[in-house]
């Protein structure tokens, strides 16, 4: 798992101000923020390829803890420290456990419908929208379980206070970002919400985040997963 840029492993540097970058995958260019000190870009697709994984994974597993499925998931080759795919990763994994746990759900069905929803949000999204990738997973959890459209009335109301509750805890641990760290702060936030609200209880095991070393960001202490 990478620490910083895929292609060389430095720091990567947002500069506040967006211009044309190639990517040094595909080569394709893209307006972007985000490099790496050496000059390096990865675009999101080349960032999340292989996330159509994730499917097969959710499929195959009969857990009924998020965090468990969300541990499975960062552990595949498509998940690096940091990005979008995270913003995929904690909705499957919310959906998973809850088809699980009783939830009446296609879930090869919503599956699709998160990993299409998910890829739309950008990576940096938490720094540049105030609105962490994580946190609208969750969301769209809700809002796929519920039916939510922007013409419903209750589901539409439960998805913004899911992602309103996760934004929360969020902000109260401060930056600077971690898609770990916010991942986990969804996922069991969710739990919660969805015994109190859904009538559908997971399980959950403790979360605790054993890849802190890879984040050159780490807050140290001030992070409620650090072993």
């Amino acid at each position: 798992m990478e620490k910083g840029c895929l292609i060389c492993g430095s720091e990567l540097v947002y500069s506040g101000s967006v211009r044309e970058m190639e990517c040094s995958i595909c080569r394709r260019h893209f307006a972007s923020e985000a490099c790496c000190i050496r000059g390096h870009y990865v675009c999101d697709d080349c960032h999340t390829r292989g996330m159509d994984g994730i499917v097969g994974v959710c499929m195959r597993s009969s857990s009924k803890d998020p965090v468990s499925i969300l541990e499975e998931l960062m552990d595949q080759s498509f998940c690096h420290m940091h990005g979008p795919e995270h913003h995929v990763m904690v909705g499957a994994s919310l959906l998973t456990a809850y088809r699980n746990a009783g939830g009446d759900i296609d879930l090869g069905s919503a599956l699709n419908d998160i990993l299409d929803r998910g890829r739309k949000v950008p990576g940096g999204s938490c720094g540049y929208w105030g609105a962490c990738g994580a946190g609208l997973s969750a969301g769209m959890f809700v809002a796929i379980v519920t039916g939510s459209t922007p013409m419903k009335e209750e589901p539409f109301s439960l998805a913004h206070r899911m992602t309103s509750e996760i934004f929360v805890k969020i902000a109260e641990v401060g930056g600077p970002r971690c898609c770990k760290r916010d991942s986990y702060i969804a996922v069991t936030t969710a739990v919660m919400f969805c015994k109190e609200h859904l009538g559908i209880e997971m399980v959950q095991s403790q979360a605790r985040c054993s890849r802190y070393t890879l984040n050159q960001q780490c807050i140290g202490d001030r992070c409620p997963f650090r072993n």
